[in-house]
């Protein structure tokens, strides 16, 4: 018997907060562990700033490219079984991963709230005009104008869609179930959500390693991926 698919089918709305741990599985590196960009010895949160993107386009570009895009990546079982129960209307998923999973699983756009951002949604910042996420893999520089291109994604020094948090607020207060799967949930604001959450709301958390959740909270150590298979959706 899984405890969290008990949770899960007994909830009335179900809030997902999900972070890179539910993309590894995928094939994506997980930012922070050991194997993720952020152990190459570079600065990162440098790389991913707006300062870079401002003086340094070409280096950004680069570093962008090289550590972030993997296109031909596919959804696994946890983006498919949370997209499932989205689209059934019971839940609504809000992530920190940029990285177009949810949007190939197939969920319905109106439950999915990407908290950082899409990497796949470019636009140029001179024409303001929407460009494919092939062009700018092959340059920075968007064709028709010059300008530079960039994704509609968070860098490190910039905030956050105002929109996107008052859209995550209003889903935690709604919810009766929070699930926390494949996140440190130390990245603010978004790690501070959970502070808006309903109060009668039940709170799991799924990760590899143990994380700081509310003291009334169950915290599964265990893979995502082999929890969410025994989901039903």
């Amino acid at each position: 018997m899984s405890m969290l698919n008990d949770e899960i089918q007994n909830a009335k709305k179900v809030v997902f907060l999900t972070g890179a741990g539910v993309s590894t599985a995928s094939g994506i590196p997980d930012y922070r562990s050991k194997q993720g960009i952020y152990a190459n010895g570079k600065s990162p949160e440098y790389m991913l700033s707006h300062d870079c993107l401002m003086n340094e386009p070409e280096a950004f570009h680069d570093f962008v490219v090289k550590n972030l895009y993997f296109p031909d990546a596919k959804p696994n079982v946890i983006h498919r079984k949370m997209a499932a129960l989205a689209n059934e209307g019971k839940a609504i998923v809000i992530t920190q991963n940029v990285d177009n999973l949810y949007r190939k699983a197939g969920i319905d756009p109106t439950k999915l709230i990407e908290f950082h951002g899409n990497l796949y949604d470019v636009y140029c910042q001179k024409c303001k005009q929407n460009v494919d996420w092939h062009e700018f893999i092959k340059d920075i520089h968007h064709q028709n104008c010059g300008g530079i291109l960039r994704s509609h994604v968070v860098l490190y020094d910039e905030g956050i869609d105002p929109q996107n948090i008052t859209k995550s607020i209003q889903a935690l207060r709604s919810a009766d179930l929070i699930v926390i799967v494949g996140t440190s949930f130390v990245v603010y604001p978004f790690a501070g959500l959970l502070q808006y959450r309903n109060p009668h709301s039940k709170v799991i958390a799924i990760n590899k390693e143990p994380i700081n959740i509310p003291s009334n909270g169950m915290m599964i150590v265990n893979d995502a991926v082999k929890e969410f298979a025994q989901v039903t959706d």
